[in-house]
């Protein structure tokens, strides 16, 4: 099949949101490549080796790749990107670089795959390890926990900065045998690891569809079927829709059926988000709500330029910031709930 690629030369700190209006516009696949320079603080304290630059992208510079089967009208995407690019610019008050973008037609073999030679087994926390489906890989200790991942053609593969924090963070967090939700789950990663941490029961959510399959299939993959259900819902709308936020349906017994199907038994002890900031903003009182006293918050997703207004708005909320965790110019939240 014919694809045809639009890239966009950018900065670190929108790529994800370049990467999530790629998305929008109906892509087929997109791909986020960072700078790979050697002068780039990066976390090397579980073991990780950084002994070559990855690529000859300048520092905190990103380049966004998305692919279109056959569409009807290239210019009219190209003319969405831009109007997205001047609204990230102007409106949300974002540094996009250059913002240079370029067109091709491509074979789906020169992307679908090739990715994949970069992407290796990684130590992200002191437990856990992501391990791509197609690598051979020996557990180094006797409680490594290995998360197999199929990322997909869009959804990550678990080792940027702000989903290694939010696993990081889960792992100290997570009690065994407490319920969790994941909003906007993508890959599933952190679902699964909560669910291979000794959670009794995982909701894992997302909005975008092929989001929801390829998170089922890792769910498989890992074996932990039983523990986690991936929906696809808009934030916490599906609760929301049973009457288990405020501003839904009547609730009772019928919200009560409704949360069994879901799996996880409300309030839930642990939720955790990573997604962008803007959006971790339109939806903290909805966390408050499922969250029972006690229980914790993390999201993460976070640059440091907007790390003040998502600070502000949990506390707003109700919550108490327990501790932040940084990595690289990113931020996760750990926020409890009075």
């Amino acid at each position: 099949m014919r694809w045809h690629e639009i890239t966009i030369h950018t900065r670190e700190e929108v790529a994800e949101l370049i990467a999530n209006a790629f998305h929008e516009m109906g892509a087929g696949g997109v791909t986020i490549e960072e700078s790979g320079t050697l002068n780039k603080e990066r976390d090397t304290s579980f073991g990780q080796l950084y002994d070559t630059p990855l690529n000859d992208i300048p520092e905190g510079e990103a380049v966004v790749q998305a692919y279109f089967a056959d569409p009807e009208d290239v210019e009219a995407l190209i003319a969405q990107l831009e109007e997205h690019v001047r609204f990230v610019r102007d409106e949300l008050e974002y540094d996009v670089g250059k913002a240079a973008i370029k067109s091709r037609e491509v074979n789906e073999e020169d992307w679908a795959h090739s990715w994949k030679q970069y992407y290796k087994p990684m130590r992200i926390s002191d437990r856990l390890t992501i391990k791509p489906t197609w690598e051979q890989y020996e557990p180094e200790t006797a409680d490594e926990i290995i998360l197999e991942l199929d990322p997909g053609m869009a959804f990550g593969t678990g080792t940027h900065p702000t989903t290694s924090l939010c696993l990081q963070t889960l792992e100290k967090a997570i009690e065994p045998g407490t319920d969790v939700i994941d909003v906007g789950t993508g890959s599933g990663v952190l679902a699964i690891a909560a669910a291979k941490l000794g959670a009794r029961r995982v909701l894992a959510l997302d909005l975008d569809p092929v989001a929801v399959e390829s998170a089922g299939e890792n769910v498989q993959l890992n074996g932990v079927e039983g523990t986690v259900a991936v929906m696809q819902s808009d934030l916490l709308g599906v609760l929301r829709s049973a009457g288990l936020v405020p501003g839904g349906s009547d609730g009772g017994e019928a919200a009560q059926a409704d949360a069994g199907q879901l799996g996880v038994k409300l309030p839930v002890k642990l939720v955790v988000a990573n997604i962008l900031a803007e959006i971790i903003l339109l939806f903290i009182r909805d966390v408050y709500e499922v969250l029972e006293s006690g229980g914790t918050y993390i999201t993460s997703g976070i640059y440091k330029n907007k790390a003040d207004d998502v600070e502000k708005g949990l506390i707003e909320a109700g919550f108490v910031i327990e501790r932040k965790e940084r990595d690289q110019d990113w931020i996760a939240f750990v926020a409890k709930k009075p």
